[in-house]
């Protein structure tokens, strides 16, 4: 039961009866805690239900020479029996030996997923063209969303299967399956779909079982899929270019891990921005990166370079094993929503894109170029839940990782460099009081009660930081049993100057009915100019014709978590991306700042290693900051 991101899953019958382990993976998705929905195919189903009748399955031939199936009027209640018995049935008793719960019916049933008939077809007969006015096969025309997103929510997996329902004519209708799960995925706005198939993936030689196509884009020729293939092939094209989900095709043991076959939308673009590209195309929303790490370790293989999904979910790259160790550290969550990316000449659009897969990206494309002496080591990770409170990757990265020197991966823009960010002090209020007249004298409501709490220590750390912001965000209101309860959270930016005890000096005991929790309490950071680390920067700007331009940002990064306990470690963030755009709808980054940014970073990371007695010894470069003093901006 979640309200995680959603996985589309659609499950050929041949799979569901031949290789029942897929359950075992459907089970790990959803205890990630993710909503999954399966759509189940029913060609080997059915075919199991005629045979078993000893009925002939009645096909038709069309024009091109593919047979389909024939859903006459008498033909529909042997599908509708074969879907019960031989695809709703197993798939609820095997995810209930999963302890997962599970609503699964026909997409018909109740009018749950509608469609509309499609025209008279076509066929041969003997050698005659004939018109066929009875099939009853069609297309999506919509579904309940509403009901399916509270099933999603209350239930484990939800499983739709054909046939749909058409209210015109008042019957079920067959539709194709993988076609089925697309839409749903496009109608729901899914974050990952995925068809599983007996192979891992498209194949290049059919009697090769390794020869995985790893990508598809929009318009590329696939000569060498044939048969039902097509029909997942144009499914997923349909999933691509309406949906903001990723899709693959998958086999039944590949949908966790092995080969995949990847579909994109667009055209195959300039090979230095394709990783970045499809990045921004998987959605990894806090709690999600699963996907994205995956994929990330499967494409970034080179010999030089070690990689790894660590135990709470960061993907970590390692090139060398030398002492002196430089960690690039971004994250690979994006906050909600999550729209269609779409690129032009210029530059892409999508979420996360600026916030942060830009920067990772970059760290990722640094790590295959930059030059790592024999004494030194380049980290490469990228952190999970770094949008939410929990900061889960970044802790456990302070307490099982080290470095010499730290670049943060967040937007300043390719002519900047981030010195420090504002710390985080979350407080949850909650106000619960009896329900009284609001006529009533000396009446204060819950609500006004929250606002005078928020006022009071508002004025406390006003006090302990004039330099502080705060917001007050996601007030709700319960009436519940006699009693009235108000909650907020209220949100502060603590400047660096704050020091690291602030909270030791804020009061939060108000009495009975009054509950104040802390959420966070992370102190800023700021870095000094003198260290190696900055000096590295200001050579490759100066290196690059720039003059550089230091930032102190009144958000908070990952900068912050490992500064609590990393507290001699220089370290600084560096990105493109203007930052202005993080957490909106118009995240927007020019492919020419990508490429200016990744070069500048990519030599301040072999100066570090100069400056460290590496890359043929270091060198005073006697360089000041040539900047003015640090603006501070939002983010």
């Amino acid at each position: 039961m979640s309200s995680g991101s959603l996985y589309v899953i659609k499950l050929g019958s041949s799979t569901i009866v031949n290789h029942p382990r897929i359950f075992e993976e459907i089970a790990r998705i959803s205890r990630r805690g993710n909503q999954v929905l399966l759509v189940a195919g029913g060609a080997e189903a059915i075919r199991q239900k005629y045979e078993a009748l000893s009925r002939p399955m009645p096909f038709l031939t069309l024009p091109s020479g593919d047979d389909v199936r024939y859903c006459s009027p008498e033909e529909m209640p042997y599908i509708r029996d074969a879907y019960h018995a031989y695809i709703l049935a197993p798939i609820r008793e095997q995810l209930k030996a999963q302890g997962l719960s599970v609503f699964a019916q026909l997409g018909g049933d109740n009018g749950l997923v509608r469609g509309r008939k499609a025209k008279p077809i076509k066929a041969i007969q003997g050698q005659k063209t004939v018109i066929v006015r009875d099939s009853l096969f069609g297309q999506y025309t919509g579904s309940h969303t509403e009901f399916l997103h509270a099933a999603l929510s209350a239930f484990d997996v939800v499983c739709l299967s054909p046939p749909i329902w058409d209210s015109e004519i008042d019957s079920y209708i067959n539709i194709d399956a993988d076609v089925l799960a697309a839409e749903l995925a496009v109608e729901l706005e899914a974050h990952h779909l995925r068809f599983v198939t007996g192979t891992a993936g498209l194949l290049q030689d059919v009697g090769d079982a390794g020869s995985t196509i790893p990508d598809v884009y929009e318009d590329e020729e696939l000569a060498s899929v044939q048969g039902r293939m097509k029909q997942k092939v144009r499914a997923a094209r349909l999933a691509v270019s309406r949906g903001v989900c990723d899709v693959n095709i998958s086999g039944p043991h590949s949908v966790e891990e092995g080969g995949r076959t990847w579909f994109w939308q667009g055209e195959r673009g300039a090979p230095s921005f394709e990783l970045l590209n499809k990045t921004i195309r998987i959605p990894s929303v806090s709690e999600d990166e699963h996907e994205l790490a995956r994929f990330l370790l499967e494409e970034v293989q080179d010999p030089s370079i070690t990689g790894q999904i660590d135990e709470v979910g960061n993907i970590v790259f390692r090139k060398g094993n030398g002492p002196h160790t430089l960690l690039l550290l971004g994250h690979i969550d994006t906050v909600p929503h999550v729209w269609p990316v779409r690129a032009d000449a210029d530059g892409v659009t999508g979420r996360g894109v600026v916030d942060a897969k830009g920067s990772f990206v970059n760290f990722v494309h640094t790590l295959l170029e930059a030059e790592v002496p024999e004494n030194g080591s380049l980290l490469v990770i990228g952190a999970v839940e770094e949008e939410i409170s929990s900061s889960k990757g970044a802790f456990y990265i302070r307490d099982h990782y080290r470095a010499d020197a730290v670049v943060i991966g967040e937007p300043s823009g390719e002519d900047s460099l981030t010195l420090g960010y504002y710390g985080l002090f979350k407080l949850r209020i909650s106000i619960r009081r009896a329900q009284e007249h609001t006529a009533a004298k000396d009446s204060v409501s819950a609500i006004d009660e929250l606002y005078q709490v928020a006022a009071h220590i508002r004025g406390i750390v006003q006090e302990l930081d004039q330099q502080s912001l705060s917001s007050l965000i996601d007030i709700e209101h319960l009436n519940e049993r006699g009693f009235i309860t108000a909650t907020a959270i209220l949100n502060f930016r603590i400047s660096p100057e704050a020091g690291n005890d602030y909270r030791d000096k804020v009061e939060l005991s108000f009495g009975e009915g009054v509950t104040v929790e802390v959420l966070r309490s992370t102190p800023g950071f700021a870095n000094s100019r003198s260290d190696t680390l900055v000096k590295s920067f200001v050579r490759s700007f100066a290196k690059h014709g720039k003059s550089i331009r230091y930032l102190k940002k009144r958000g908070t990064s990952d900068m912050n978590t490992l500064a609590t306990t990393w507290t001699s470690v220089p370290m600084v963030a560096y990105g493109p991306g203007d930052s202005s755009l993080d957490h909106t709808n118009d995240e927007y980054l020019r492919y020419e700042e990508v490429e200016s940014s990744r070069a500048i970073l990519r030599e301040a990371v072999n100066e570090w290693f100069r400056l460290n007695g590496g890359l043929h010894g270091a060198i005073d470069i006697g360089i000041q900051g040539t900047g003015a003093s640090a603006p501070v901006v939002s983010r």
